[in-house]
């Protein structure tokens, strides 16, 4: 059993900003020398996350976010925001909810996601970051 760790960085507006990592993703293993296993994708950070979903215009670009913000709306009260006098609470609570990796099987060097399945970043956070995804990959 082998272990191999890949990384690069992506650019977000914030705001429940979803990015489709096929790309970056696809550049990864094209360079690894597994071919079968698991592969695991994970953000850096407590204000973002990681799944899988359709990356589709109207999802990414609105029913996400509407979503999220039922469940933890950005004016909320967050005793986070009174320990460290800031803005992004809601963020916290978005990102744990949804988690920071995934974990998919990885066979002939490709992952086994549906034909409509991308895997995406959401970054919760109230300000444009540079988010660090890495991606570690098991197995032979």
């Amino acid at each position: 059993m082998a272990v191999e760790s890949h990384a690069f960085e992506v650019s977000t507006r914030g705001d429940s900003h979803v990015i489709d990592l096929s790309a970056q993703l696809e550049r990864c293993l094209a360079d690894a020398r597994i071919r079968a296993g698991t592969a695991t994708v994970f953000v850096v950070g407590s204000t973002a996350g990681i799944t899988t979903t359709e990356s589709e215009p109207g999802l990414v670009n609105h029913d996400l976010a509407a979503f999220f913000e039922k469940i933890a709306p950005a004016d909320g009260h967050y005793r986070h925001e009174q320990t460290w006098h800031d803005d992004n609470g809601h963020a916290h609570v978005r990102a744990s909810l949804l988690g920071p990796s995934v974990t998919i099987p990885l066979v002939d060097g490709r992952l086994t996601l549906g034909t409509w399945q991308q895997v995406v970043l959401i970054d919760f956070d109230t300000r444009p970051r540079t988010r660090r995804i890495i991606v570690q990959l098991v197995g032979e």
